[in-house]
């Protein structure tokens, strides 16, 4: 398979899913079409499955504060163009009320195999994610650094849930997101490959029977991204605060160069047990920052908070080589003051107005 992992390493791509909105209901539109038109100066937006979803991207960037500075720019430039035809823009894991079957599909011949594939399954993902692309400058370094991540994916999810409504009601989970796109195949932890070889016979053998169309069809929580030369992380909500998009990836660039030194110096770790790792992402998303995860070095659970702190300790020198250092110091924050599903639950609490809710998405994703 060809490749393009060849540097410079630690670049840093965002993408994140955003809802197109009814300026007056607040209800989810189908008007991905009337936005589309001039592109930004830097970065792209593009279409997703569903006609009611606006994807932001930035271009690749040397480092965090300029993929935020890109960042802010997309999301000012989406919302100018949204409000221009009558629409608003929000940031979340899930719209709280929208109804898939109200949403139409777009009409691309992608979307149209997913769903003639998939079915209900693919009409019902009425979810909004993050992913963040990280620059990598060799194979074999990209499989050992996405081996790594697979413990750390839980923590990512707890940090990012923004979800804790769907159809209209508190589903008792922090990111409803999770488990509603885990009806789709090939979603979740990625396996464990043994090295770039593995991956890539993987791959062959499903393409060449037919499986699958090519590797963009694995949707795992982490997956090698040949064709662009980068490592995707792909298991975050979109969050609504960009203060929080860019803290969450400052702490996966600073992880994916820890783990690329290790890699160097020759240090492995043993394969995690998968269930555990499971097991975790399902805690993760249920309670979110309050959850408590199965710590494999002290055979226990413990608190997201204490795992964090360690956490940001050990990738803190790498934080500071890579100049993300103030922007990492925003998962304090989050911490300290919640994270986005604990400003929906905050909000929702209050008057149990769903409109309202939306409306303060839609404030604070400008």
């Amino acid at each position: 398979m060809e490749h393009n992992f060849t540097g410079p390493r630690y670049t840093v791509g965002i993408e994140e899913e955003l809802m197109i909105l009814d300026g007056q209901s607040l209800d989810l539109v189908s008007a991905i079409d009337s936005i589309l038109g001039e592109q930004p100066p830097s970065g792209a937006i593009h279409r997703e499955l569903l006609e009611s979803v606006l994807e932001i991207a930035t271009s690749p960037c040397p480092d965090i504060a300029a993929a935020g500075a890109d960042l802010s720019a997309l999301r000012s430039f989406a919302s100018e163009r949204a409000r221009s035809k009558g629409f608003e823009i929000g940031a979340a894991g899930t719209h709280p009320f929208a109804r898939w079957e109200d949403q139409r599909v777009v009409g691309d011949d992608r979307y149209r195999g997913i769903i003639h594939e998939l079915g209900f399954i693919a009409r019902q993902e009425l979810v909004f994610g993050m992913h963040v692309h990280v620059g990598m400058a060799d194979p074999e370094e990209t499989i050992h650094v996405a081996n790594a991540l697979r413990s750390q994916v839980p923590l990512l999810i707890a940090l990012s849930a923004n979800s804790p409504l769907w159809r209209g009601e508190p589903t008792g989970l922090k990111s409803s997101r999770l488990p509603i796109f885990r009806a789709f195949p090939r979603v979740g932890l990625p396996p464990h490959f043994s090295g770039w070889a593995d991956f890539e016979q993987r791959v062959e053998v499903m393409t060449r029977t037919g499986m699958i169309a090519d590797y963009t069809y694995f949707w795992y929580d982490v997956r090698p991204h040949p064709r662009l030369g980068t490592l995707e992380i792909r298991a975050m909500d979109s969050q609504t605060r960009v203060e929080h998009t860019l803290a969450i990836a400052a702490l996966i660039v600073s992880l994916v160069k820890m783990h690329t030194e290790e890699f160097q110096e020759g240090v492995t770790e043993p394969e995690a047990p998968w269930e555990m790792l499971d097991e975790n992402r399902w805690l993760a998303a249920r309670h979110g920052i309050d959850a408590e995860l199965y710590d494999r070095s002290a055979d226990a659970r413990r608190a997201v908070r204490e795992l964090t702190a360690e956490l940001l300790e050990r990738v803190g020198p790498h934080a500071r080589e890579l100049g993300c250092e103030g922007e990492l110091d925003g998962i304090e924050e989050l911490l300290g003051n919640g994270n986005g599903a604990s400003r929906q639950q905050m909000v929702y609490e209050a008057n149990h107005d769903l409109r309202e809710l939306v409306a303060e998405i839609v404030a604070r994703t400008a």
